[in-house]
């Protein structure tokens, strides 16, 4: 049970993360699922995936009562998303874990850095 609850709230802090902010869900994600034990390595990534999928569905949602969705400037990004990310699925795999954190880390911290500056 204990587990559980842990579990939710890493949910919900993802979601809130998620649609505060428009993204970022899984960097709240990923490191509480690896703490938590809940996950093994091997599936950490894509059990994120696999959770924030729904979590980006409610943001939509939620946005989208809120303010008009601009679906004309999302297009060109969205076109490039469907072969990068049919390209990472198919060969994540084959990286390994500790550089997939490697990256995340690098990316968090590139990210950071230029929304601070």
């Amino acid at each position: 049970m204990k587990n559980y609850l842990i579990l939710a709230l890493a949910g919900a802090a993802a979601g809130a993360v998620n649609g505060l902010m428009g993204t970022g869900g899984g960097m709240v994600l990923l490191p509480i699922l690896s703490l938590s034990g809940a996950v093994g390595e091997e599936e950490l990534f894509s059990s994120s995936v696999a959770i924030m999928f729904p979590i980006c569905i409610v943001s939509l949602i939620a946005s989208a009562f809120a303010a008009p969705l601009p679906f004309r400037n999302a297009l060109p990004y969205l076109l490039g998303c469907i072969p990068g990310g049919l390209l990472a699925g198919k060969f994540s795999h084959r990286i390994p874990i500790q550089w997939l954190h490697r990256i995340l880390g690098v990316m968090i911290l590139w990210g950071g850095i230029r929304w601070l500056l």
